[in-house]
Order: structure tokens, then C-alpha cells, then sequence
């Protein structure tokens, strides 16, 4: 019988679910609103969403070192979630793509400035035969909430439309705004009551009481290089949304759509934690990749709205089986002191990543269609899965902490 998991994990995990919520309605709907009524073009969607990832990307990294230095955990995750909370509301105002940046700066500036000391905290709340099962956890929070934002975007959108009903009308845009801060001024107030600082010990030495120095290894400096050839594929879900409203599905239709993604995400995430115990993270994270590149070349090679909406939906499973895995990894590969720095570069590798990898998606689409797009995304996915299997030993990747 599996013991209880600190009470950390789960307020987290809540918390995490009415962010979602918010945001699954921000993301999903912001991309169709920009392209189908102010018609912005697909390079400049992808400079946004760029600009708005890479430049949070360096606040991942303080941040994470700024909570190993001051032992706290809590506070940047609350901070975070507050400027996200306050941001989002900003969407307001947008009668051009000039706001849409400055709230997404500031939305994925929130984020980067929670994410590696959460992860850290949920590491640091568990013993590390429960990590998986605590990351699984958080992965089945995350999606849930996106399927609940995803359902309340679909029937606003259909309430609420105005004019043609496959477009997101400026009105239906509002609607959804002020629905999107409610749930995350909620994640706000759950942080800050009910989640409490843990950090682990810091290692020292007998002599002078001086703190033991240590450096990544190389295994999880070639772990971030691979991680960031798989990014530079990896560019926005938007793009997925464009291609689905592309082939004449509605965005109404769209939003049942994500939902059924983040449900399939929802129910795998946890059994993906299961498999990785058995079967090893690298293995589940390689396969995870594979399928990644499986649903891109057929985003690539169909324009059916029926097979699209299949690949839309089983995309889901890609994230259920990787993001939980592979930030376990990362947890195995450095000691619990280094785990603010180290999740602070695992994210910043990925949203570093995001800047070329929405450009030159949102470029490669409008100079030569998605198809270019999407197989250049596959492409990335390939090397990366057979980097990971040619240069990171699965039986030698968990370091054992002194």
C-alpha cells in the first residue's frame, strides 16, 4: 500500500488546475481571435508566442538558483502565479497584436518565474521513490483543468457568438477574458493559504562547516542538448489550432477538440509515470518523441477535418507520457540541493528553444505551408529520440546523493 503524499502535492496540483483553466481559454482562443478577426499573420503569431516563451527563459534560471540561495520554495511559485493572474486580464485591450505580446510576456514571465521552484517543491515533498508518482499526479491536474477550459471556451464561444460562427467575434473574445481571471486568481489564493516551504538539506562538509560544491555531470548536460534539438520542433500549439480552424473546423468545435487532447493527457499522464518506473524514463521519454513525430506528418500530409481532429485529440498522449518523465529525470540526475538551477535550465532550454522554433514555424508556413512546417517539426523529433538512445545510458542515469 502506497503511503500519503505530503499535502504539498496536492494543493499544487489544484492550484495547477484552475491555472489551467484560465489559461487553456487565453492560448486556445488568442490565436484563433488574432488570425480569424484582425487577421495577424502566422510569422507574427509565432514572434508572440516566441518572444513571449524565450524571454521567461532566463527567469527560469535565476529563479531556480534564487530559491536554492534563500531556501525558499514557496514564494517565487506564489509571485509567479500572481503576475500571470494579473496579466491575463490585460487581453482586454487588444485591438492589435501589440497587447497580445505584453500579456504574454508578462503571462510567461509569471511562469518562468514559478516553474523550477514548483518542480523543486514537489520534488522536495516527496522521498524519491514517490517522484514519479507526484509529477504523474501534477500531469493529471494540469489537463484536467485544461479539459474544464477547454469545455467553458467551447460553450462561451457558442453562446456568445456573434456574426459568422467560425470566427471568434471581439465581443466573444471579452466574454472569454473575463472568464479566464477567475480560476486564476483562485490558483493565487491557494498558493499563498494552504502551501508550505520544504527544502531540502544542503550537504556539508566536516572542516569548517562549508557547503559542498557541485557541478551538473555531463549525462544531464547531454540530457538539456538533446531536450533542446527535440524543442527547436516543438514550435507552439497554436499553430495546431491554425491548422485545425485552416481546415474548416469551427472554433466552437476547436475547444471540444482541446478538450478531448487534454482529457487523453489527463488519463495517461499518471500510468506514463507507472511505465517509466518499470519500464525507465528514457524509454518512455523516446517513445513519447516518436509519437510526436507520428501526429506532425499527419498534420503535415492531410487537410481531411476528420483525421485532423483524430490527430489533434491522440496528440495528447505525447504530452502525458513525456512532461511528467521527463522532468523525474532531471530529479535524477542532480542532487535535491541543485534542483532549483537544475529544473531552471531544463525549462530554459525549452523556452529558449521556442523562439527560433515559432518563427521559423510560423516563417516555413507562410513561405512554403504547414506542410514544411510540420515535417521540419517531425524532422526534429527523429534526431532527438535517436540522440537520446545513442548517448544517454539508461541504466546509468540516476545519481546517488551523498
Amino acid at each position: 500500500m502506497k503511503k500519503k503524499l505530503h499535502p504539498n502535492i496536492i494543493w499544487l496540483a489544484i492550484a495547477s488546475l484552475f491555472n489551467d483553466i484560465s489559461g487553456e481559454i487565453i492560448t486556445r482562443a488568442l490565436p484563433l481571435f488574432l488570425a480569424g478577426t484582425l487577421g495577424i499573420s502566422t510569422t507574427l503569431i509565432g514572434v508572440i508566442e516566441g518572444i513571449a516563451d524565450a524571454t521567461s527563459s532566463l527567469l527560469k534560471i535565476v529563479s531556480g538558483k534564487l530559491s536554492d540561495r534563500y531556501k525558499t520554495r514557496k514564494t517565487p511559485t506564489l509571485i509567479g502565479y500572481s503576475l500571470t493572474a494579473v496579466a491575463r486580464p490585460l487581453l482586454l485591450l487588444t485591438t492589435s497584436w501589440v497587447i497580445p505580446l505584453v500579456s504574454r510576456f508578462f503571462d510567461r514571465a509569471g511562469k518562468g518565474i514559478r516553474t523550477a521552484p514548483r518542480d523543486a517543491l514537489v520534488s522536495d515533498s516527496v522521498v524519491a521513490e514517490d517522484r514519479n508518482r507526484a509529477f504523474g499526479i501534477q500531469r493529471t491536474f494540469d489537463p484536467l483543468g485544461a479539459v474544464i477550459g477547454a469545455l467553458i471556451a467551447a460553450f462561451a464561444a457558442k453562446v456568445f457568438a456573434e456574426g459568422a460562427s467560425n470566427t471568434i467575434s471581439t465581443h466573444t473574445f471579452t466574454v472569454l477574458i473575463y472568464i479566464a481571471a477567475i480560476p486564476s486568481f483562485i490558483s493565487v489564493i491557494l498558493i499563498a493559504i494552504f502551501v508550505k516551504n520544504i527544502l531540502a538539506e544542503v550537504p556539508v562538509k566536516s572542516e569548517g562547516n562549508v557547503p559542498q560544491k557541485f557541478k551538473f555531470r555531463s549525462t544531464f548536460k547531454k540530457y538539456l542538448a538533446v531536450l533542446f534539438v527535440f524543442s527547436l520542433g516543438m514550435s507552439s500549439d497554436a499553430f495546431l489550432l491554425l491548422r485545425s480552424f485552416q481546415a474548416g473546423i469551427t472554433p466552437s468545435e476547436i475547444f471540444v477538440l482541446v478538450a478531448f487532447f487534454n482529457l487523453v493527457t489527463t488519463l495517461s499522464a499518471y500510468p506514463a509515470g507507472m511505465l517509466a518506473d518499470r519500464f525507465g524514463k528514457k524509454q518512455i521519454i523516446v517513445f513519447g518523441w516518436l509519437f510526436y513525430m507520428a501526429v506532425y506528418i499527419g498534420f503535415a500530409i492531410t487537410d481531411s477535418p476528420f483525421i485532423i481532429s483524430i490527430l489533434f485529440v491522440a496528440y495528447g498522449l505525447y504530452y502525458g507520457l513525456t512532461e511528467g518523465t521527463e522532468k523525474a529525470l532531471v530529479a535524477d540526475l542532480v542532487p535535491s540541493y541543485m534542483r532549483g538551477a537544475a529544473y531552471g535550465w531544463f525549462n530554459a532550454i525549452i523556452g529558449i528553444s521556442t523562439l527560433p522554433a515559432s518563427i521559423g514555424f510560423g516563417y516555413l508556413w507562410q513561405e512554403f505551408g504547414p506542410q514544411a512546417a510540420f515535417g521540419f517539426g517531425a524532422g526534429c523529433a527523429m534526431i532527438a529520440a535517436i540522440l537520446m538512445i545513442l548517448f544517454l545510458d539508461g541504466k546509468k542515469l540516476a545519481i546517488s546523493e551523498e
